[in-house]
């Protein structure tokens, strides 16, 4: 993978930047939250600092089905220029009818472009095309869509030299480092709902010394051990899809289900609550955490762990009364010696308004990228940096 300080040449280059800037916007699109503009900051700066000609930045906004009024990047644009105190051009397309004077621009959203996503790779390819001829140089910072076969990951890379922001080269060698050469015990924490994280799980039990699941993804687990989860939210669909992977999981000694849950009579925070034994689960109940048993085995695997990774919430922590696995999950990482990456998504909003973020080592910006990397999965965007 080529990174920043490999590039020759920066001073006076066009340097086209593939941006995560997929934020949330109010009705009147202002940004709400400008936590994935901060990120990208450090590599912005860095290529200012160099000395760069022009600086164009790209992002997709949204899941839009074609141009959207309410997902147009101008306000990101002058959000931007607020964190920079300096001035962020802003084009309607994508480079057609040229570019703003600015030195910094931002382009219209990628996805209103139907070559972004197109499964057609010569569509993709002439949107690519477009994209590049802007540029000298292709610097994807975006770590969040490195999983994706978009154009602007991985067709603008085929006509300019590409390389690797800040953000992609923190993330993407601190996941390589986990899985290449961790330090041991390596401990990995799997929650949230989907069967889908099975393949990761698969993938670990090679490199892990334990896998410790909760969430709606141990409930489905237990069940299909035979135990009763009453109403908990289960995936049996996923389960069924996942049924060679199961078989592989189930019984394994480095897999680590609850002992314990805690369980409502309804989803909300104000329902009636128990703590009871894995085997004690009542009909018409749900389980909506890990409960005291289970958080004390997990923690004493963690306390004295040297690499720990985790994906997925170990309850809901968005409700207080079922916030307590998740937290203590995230104590104990802050607490340990260890090597700490979070994945995206979910997790990285539990540690985030816990106030843990700052104390791991990473908080990955994307979740189903990082979650890839961990499967052994293909990496379109990575792929396209190092060819």
């Amino acid at each position: 993978m080529k990174a920043l300080n490999d590039i020759p040449v920066i001073k006076g280059k066009r340097v086209l930047v593939r941006v995560d800037f997929n934020v949330p916007l109010n009705e009147s699109g202002e940004v709400k939250n400008d936590k994935r503009i901060r990120i990208a900051l450090p590599t912005i700066q860095y290529l200012l600092d160099q000395g760069v000609g022009r600086l164009i930045l790209m992002t997709h906004v949204g899941r839009p089905k074609g141009p959207d009024p309410l997902l147009k990047t101008d306000k990101i644009a002058r959000r931007l220029s607020d964190l920079l105190r300096r001035p962020v051009g802003k084009t309607d397309d994508w480079g057609e009818r040229g570019l703003p004077e600015e030195t910094i621009i931002l382009l219209e959203n990628l996805r209103f472009h139907p070559g972004e996503k197109s499964k057609d790779p010569v569509e993709r390819d002439a949107f690519g095309k477009q994209l590049a001829s802007l540029a000298d140089l292709y610097v994807d910072d975006a770590f969040s869509n490195l999983h994706r076969d978009h154009a602007s990951m991985t067709s603008v890379p085929k006509f300019l030299p590409g390389y690797a922001g800040l953000t992609v080269e923190k993330e993407v060698s601190n996941i390589q480092k986990v899985l290449e050469r961790p330090e041991h015990p390596f401990v990995a924490v799997m929650g949230g709902l989907k069967a889908d994280k099975l393949a990761a799980i698969s993938f670990l039990l090679e490199k892990a010394d334990h896998i410790l699941i909760g969430g709606a993804l141990a409930f489905s687990l237990l069940k299909i051990e035979g135990y009763s989860m009453g109403a908990s939210k289960v995936d049996d669909e996923g389960m069924e899809e996942m049924g060679e992977l199961v078989k592989k999981i189930q019984k394994n000694p480095r897999i680590h289900l609850p002992v314990d849950t805690v369980i409502a009579d309804r989803f909300a925070e104000d329902a009636k609550t128990e703590t009871v034994s894995i085997d004690q689960v009542k009909e018409g109940w749900m389980a909506l955490d890990i409960g005291p048993k289970t958080i004390q085995n997990y923690v004493n695997f963690l306390t004295r762990a040297k690499t720990i990774i985790w994906f997925g919430p170990i309850g809901v922590f968005e409700m207080e009364p079922f916030s307590q696995g998740t937290k203590a999950i995230g104590k104990a990482m802050t607490e340990s010696h260890a090597l700490t990456i979070v994945g995206g998504g979910d997790s990285a909003s539990a540690v985030e308004s816990m106030g843990y973020g700052e104390k791991m080592t990473l908080v990955s910006t994307g979740g189903g990228a990082s979650l890839k990397m961990i499967e052994g999965a293909a990496m379109p965007g990575l792929k396209a940096l190092s060819a």
